[in-house]
């Protein structure tokens, strides 16, 4: 039995879409919102995000679209 990592990103999907299903964000909501929420982590995801490509102006949907993140 092997046992899969998963990328921090996909993680980081799966807790913004369980903040848009709290009515805490939209998904038109600007990247830089969700900053707000994770305070002190901030800085770690705010880079993450700026590595793959993304701006803190683009809509948290955006981030939500990516099925696959390589880290190539």
């Amino acid at each position: 039995m092997t046992q899969q990592v998963i990328h921090p990103m996909v993680k980081l999907q799966r807790q913004v879409e369980s903040l848009i299903a709290s009515n805490l964000i939209k998904p038109t909501d600007s990247i830089w919102k969700i900053a707000l929420l994770y305070g002190d982590e901030w800085a770690f995801w705010k880079k993450e995000l700026l590595d793959f490509g993304f701006t803190t102006q683009d809509p948290i949907q955006d981030l939500l679209e990516v099925e696959a993140w390589d880290d190539d």
